[in-house]
């Protein structure tokens, strides 16, 4: 049949497909996987065109090593969704589509373990007899797995997994025993499971809770839509979003039982919480039907995961923004929770907003995309303020004896407040309530939002202070491991016994982070059963999930922690919140800070009461700041209002545009001397007068890893002028050539600075 010419994305940062010869009685086609020779490597690529022309002679062109033919071919929507995040956010094709996809996917050795998750194993006469006399008593997990088999007579290779991690392992070893047989799943086998999904969504509808009002008002309007809707849930905290978005979800998969749904989650550590609420209402579904995408999940789990939401047996996908890029033939919904987040932002190579790519991917479908939020994104109330959003509110929580709790600010700028038992930082005011809500049997949450023992560790006597060896920033102090770390690079030190200018040895830690605050708590309240969750106590695969339980089971008086517990979680026993060190916020640099400082104090807030009464104490020096007050009042509108106002006055986003040019080089001089000569290319370029460009400057931390970094600033009131400018600028950024630079890149739509 002869040769076709396949163009093929290749991960690099070149932005060209690459040509090679295929032989025709593979039928290439578009989206799917190949492996072809490039330099002296082999690499694997994604077909994105099969052609019969190419600007480079035939007889030049490499051939395809490998092609697979086992993996269902990439969607023409998919491909589409790929192309506009890479123009979007201006880096090359296969930065973007091979990122995409998990690395057991890209690997051809693990496709047989992958398509294992799509067989059924079925037990056969001689597996009934023999099974239960060759398994020991204490193999507890084996003797389930060979209990659901016999029970059932088949199982696929998930629903097995879900009984014994090694599942595959022991099935394949029980059917050379001649005990089992495997089979391939067929497409009539699939319709009746999606016939059972359908009867169990609609066994659901009538078992589910009864709802609210306002709940019932907003799946109306949910329901009723057609073709693109985007939708903002602005709900209070506690309010039934969640039920909401199941409510959702659950008609959908009723009238279409084919169809697909994304769910959004904006941290790891939400997933399991929100996977157990549907998978507890859906019981009877298939293992595979509800899957999870996000980088915590093992290399094979996740690549399973992708492939069930690739071949249309997951129903619902949840996951964090690497989610987003996930493919879903059939998608029908997306679901996009806290959408404020910043944790959407990927701050690395492709720097994309998930939320931005899930909402173009729904105008893209025409499918209905809600988000939800009690403190939208400024980004996102604009929208609904200019109907491009239709918002939809709950103003009140879901549980009938549940309101939002009393905020009361502690003004610690009054005549000194003296703690207790010499705890710097916590004021009489929250120790006594923390020692009325022992006494009562409730819990309560202190929120400090700075992980560690101290942000620092200086010399009383000369004023040094430990710093990095490989970054311009501070070590932190971090007792318990007896050491010093670098919350920028890693590096990590014992703790010095004196100082490194003046030999004394006299050092004391500078502030206080949520280490420190733990050992005051345990010191004022001997009595209280205490527990830190922060990025250092759950590193450990798993420890987050155990550390919630732990909390909802009631087996803790006290949480401390960081922003990890101040979202998403549902809490029933915590009635008190406490506040500490939110100041520093409000006086940043970043113009954002105020927004996000707000959606955390309000997120944070929200836990308390979501079962009956609740109360928050915030510790400031600034009782009076207007943020404070909003707060107080449970006035998100208000807030949002008045901080528009203000952006638009100073025509920033969302009233403007704006893009960052970063460089890191080895020595900071290189660095601003690649953005000046840079700037000065973008001056010489035609049509970019509706741009306005900054000066560069050295960032905030300049120095990370013993590298410099410095940026700067793109702005404009023109979304596509300054996409416009972008593309121009490119290919003179990549012409340039600045002794000692290492690498640059463009950020559109930064959210740091």
């Amino acid at each position: 049949m002869g040769n076709v010419i396949v163009r093929v994305v290749l991960e690099h940062p070149v932005p060209v497909l690459f040509d090679y010869r295929c032989d025709a009685s593979t039928s290439p086609l578009p989206g799917q996987l190949v492996r072809v020779p490039f330099g002296k490597r082999y690499l694997v690529g994604l077909i994105w065109e099969v052609t019969q022309h190419s600007d480079v002679p035939l007889e030049r062109l490499r051939e395809v090593d490998a092609l697979w033919a086992e993996c269902p071919p990439l969607t023409a929507q998919w491909r589409a969704l790929a192309t506009f995040a890479a123009n979007y956010y201006q880096r090359a094709l296969g930065e973007v589509v091979l990122p995409a996809l998990p690395q057991g996917v890209r690997e051809a050795s693990r496709w047989g373990r992958l398509l294992a998750a799509s067989q059924i194993y079925r037990i056969l006469p001689a597996g009934i007899e023999a099974l239960p006399a060759a398994l020991p008593p204490q193999a507890t997990a084996r003797r389930r797995l060979a209990a659901a088999l016999h029970e059932a007579g088949k199982l696929t290779a998930a629903a097995a997994r879900a009984l014994h991690p090694q599942a595959i392992k022991l099935l394949d070893a029980w059917q050379q025993a001649g005990w089992v047989t495997q089979e391939a799943e067929t497409a009539a086998q699939q319709v009746e499971a999606t016939t059972a999904t359908a009867s169990t969504v609609n066994r659901l509808l009538e078992a589910a809770p009864e709802l609210t009002v306002e709940q019932a008002d907003v799946l109306e309007a949910i329901h009723g839509a057609h073709g693109f809707a985007p939708f903002l849930l602005h709900g209070v905290t506690g309010s039934g979003k969640t039920e909401v978005y199941l409510r959702a979800l659950a008609t959908l998969l009723a009238r279409e039982p084919a169809a697909q749904a994304l769910v959004l989650v904006p941290e790891i550590n939400l997933t399991p919480q929100f996977e157990a609420f549907f998978r507890a209402r859906l019981a009877a579904w298939p293992t595979d039907a509800l899957v999870t995408l996000h980088s915590g999940l093992a290399e094979g789990e996740r690549s399973r995961a992708w492939l069930a939401a690739h071949t249309g047996r997951a129903r619902i996908v949840l996951g964090t923004r690497l989610a987003v890029l996930a493919s879903l033939p059939r998608l029908a919904l997306i679901i996009v929770d806290e959408e404020h987040d910043a944790a959407y932002k990927q701050q690395e190579k492709l720097r994309y907003s998930a939320r931005d790519l899930a909402i173009w991917r729904a105008k893209q479908l025409n499918i209905p995309i809600i988000l939800g939020s009690a403190t939208p994104s400024l980004e996102t109330w604009r929208h609904a303020q200019l109907k491009h959003y239709t918002r939809l509110t709950l103003t009140q929580r879901a549980v009938a004896e549940a309101v939002l709790p009393v905020t009361q600010l502690i003004d610690m700028s009054a005549p000194k407040r003296r703690s207790e038992a010499g705890l710097e930082g916590l004021s009489t005011p929250l120790l006594d309530a923390l020692r009325e809500r022992l006494a009562c049997g409730e819990q309560s949450l202190i929120f400090l939002n700075r992980r560690g023992y101290a942000p620092a560790l200086s010399c009383t006597a000369c004023g040094w202070v430990a710093g990095c060896v490989r970054c311009s920033a501070f070590l932190v102090l971090h007792k318990q491991e007896r050491g010093m770390r670098c919350h920028h690079c890693g590096w990590h030190s014992r703790i010095p016994h004196a100082c490194a200018e003046c030999g004394n040895v006299d050092l004391a830690p500078l502030g206080r982070g949520t280490q420190k605050l733990e050992e005051a708590l345990a010191a004022a309240l001997p009595e209280a059963r205490i527990l830190r969750i922060d990025a250092d106590s759950t590193r450990r695969k798993g420890s987050a999930q155990a550390l919630f339980a732990s909390v909802s089971a009631g087996e803790i008086d006290i949480l401390v922690g960081t922003q990890m517990i101040a979202k998403g979680h549902d809490f029933q026993r915590v009635t008190l919140v406490g506040v500490l060190n939110a100041d520093a916020a409000l006086f940043s640099h970043d113009f954002r800070a105020s927004e996000r400082l707000f959606a955390q104090l309000l997120q944070a807030s929200g836990r308390a009461g979501r079962a009956g009464h609740g109360e928050v104490l915030i510790q400031t020096r600034y009782p009076q700041h207007p943020l404070y007050q909003a707060l107080a009042r449970h006035d998100y509108v208000g807030f949002a209002e008045t901080t528009l106002a203000e952006r638009e006055q100073a025509r920033l986003p969302p009233f403007s545009y704006q893009a960052l040019l970063r460089a890191e080089a080895r020595t900071l001089e290189a660095a601003l001397t690649f953005l000046a000569r840079s700037a000065a290319e973008l001056d010489a370029l035609p049509g970019t007068e509706r741009v306005t460009r900054y000066e560069p400057v050295p960032m905030l931390i300049v120095k990370v890893m013993h590298v410099q970094r410095a940026h700067l600033l793109l702005e404009s009131t023109s979304r596509s002028a300054l996409q416009s400018a972008l593309r121009a600028w490119q290919p003179h950024l990549q012409a340039l050539k600045i002794k000692d630079v290492l690498r640059w890149s463009i950020e559109v739509d930064p959210l740091e600075f």
